[in-house]
Formats: structure tokens, C-alpha cells, sequence
């Protein structure tokens, strides 16, 4: 992970070196970011809840419906200023987040006030992991070898907690998952030889199983 100074040249920390060819290149979804990473569906229910609660404690103890209709007024705002900051969080980081994907390499570049990248050589990603959302959006998750440390905080939420608790950087709610996928298991394939290809772990059904397939 390294800071660099100015701005990003065409999404990348730097110009690439002649020998390297951008293959493809996206930014996550806000709408992608606010459901699944920011989790707003739930924030807003939390709140709706909250606000039942009130509401019927309030008849329960003997107040009038509007009266206690009015209660619940607080609990609606305060629930519709978190969704609105998450939604507007998610807006900022999509917009200022680019995932390349080269002939040698994964670079993520993002960060708003102080812009940050990761490259990610081919020859330090181990296995790849697609999961496809209910919405066509989708996540690609790379594993590293155990020695390689990522800092968990400092790449949120372009990372996720591996099965061994390792940060894994994760290329996230993309709008065309699968075409990614493809395109990135193609350029390992072409890149490392057949023994240090990754695998891509493909779901066999929208929310249930999955099957591996060799970066061939």
C-alpha cells in the first residue's frame, strides 16, 4: 500500500511502463456500496423498528394515536439522516475509487483527501473469489500469500476478513462482475506459469454452492 502525490493518472498512481497493458478498468457502484457494505437496508430497519416500538409503547400507556404517532417523528428523521450519510459516503467513495486490472497486475486506487493505491503483481495473488449480488453487482476478492499484510482499516471497504482472518482486497460491487473475472483470469493465465495460476471460485447458483474453476 503507498500514498502518492497529485492526481490519479487515469485512475493509476502512475503512467504504466511501456512493457504493460490496461486490460480493464471500473469503480464500485455507489448504490452497490451503500447496500452491502454500509449495510443500509439494515440501518434503515433498525430505525423502523424503533419507531413501532415507540409509537406502540405510547398507545399502550394510554396516549392518543396522533399523540403518540407524533412520537415516532424523531426516530423517522434521526433513521433518514444515517441512511442519507451512508448514501452519501458511498457516493464519495465510488467516485473517487478506481480498480485497474493490467497484463501484470491489480492495482486499487482510491481515497478522497489523500489519494492511495495497492498493486497487487499476479505473482503474490494465491485464489480469487467472485460472488455476484442479487442486484447483478458483484465482488472480487483476492487472497494473498500469509506473508504479504494488508492493513484492514486503512483499505476499507475495499477489503474483506479471509477465512484465516487475513485482510483480502476486494475489487467491490462492480456492475459487471463476471466480465471482470474473466478478463482477470485470462491475463494470470497468460501471465504465470501453469503451477502459480489462481483459481477463481465461481458461485454455481445465485445464493447457494460454489465451484471452482482453474485460471486456465
Amino acid at each position: 500500500m503507498s500514498r502518492f502525490k497529485g492526481k490519479p493518472v487515469g485512475g493509476l498512481p502512475e503512467r504504466l511502463p511501456a512493457d504493460e497493458t490496461l486490460l480493464w478498468q471500473g469503480a464500485p457502484e455507489w448504490k452497490a456500496l451503500a447496500r452491502y457494505a454500509f449495510r443500509v437496508r439494515i440501518v434503515g430497519g433498525y430505525f423502523a423498528l424503533l419507531v413501532v416500538w415507540r409509537v406502540a409503547a405510547t398507545l399502550l400507556g394510554g396516549h392518543g394515536l396522533m399523540f403518540s404517532l407524533g412520537t415516532g417523528v424523531n426516530g423517522t428523521f434521526m433513521g433518514a439522516v444515517a441512511v442519507a450519510m451512508f448514501c452519501a459516503f458511498s457516493w464519495l467513495i465510488a467516485r473517487s475509487t478506481t480498480y485497474s486490472i493490467t497484463n501484470k497486475r491489480v492495482v486499487i486506487t482510491y481515497g478522497m483527501a489523500l489519494p492511495k493505491s495497492v498493486n497487487l503483481p499476479y505473482s503474490r495473488i494465491e485464489a480469487a473469489d467472485l460472488r455476484v449480488n442479487e442486484d447483478g453487482s458483484g465482488d472480487i476478492a483476492l487472497r494473498l500469500p500469509q506473508k504479504v499484510r494488508l492493513s484492514y482499516l486503512l483499505l476499507w471497504p475495499h477489503v474483506r476478513a479471509g477465512k484465516t482472518g487475513r485482510a483480502e482486497p476486494v475489487l467491490r460491487g462492480i456492475a459487471d462482475p463476471q466480465g471482470a473475472a474473466a478478463i482477470l483470469t485470462t491475463a494470470i493465465g497468460q501471465t504465470l506459469a501453469p503451477a502459480e495460476r489462481a483459481e477463481i471460485a465461481e458461485p454455481a447458483l445465485a445464493d447457494a454452492g460454489t465451484m471452482r474453476a482453474q485460471a486456465a
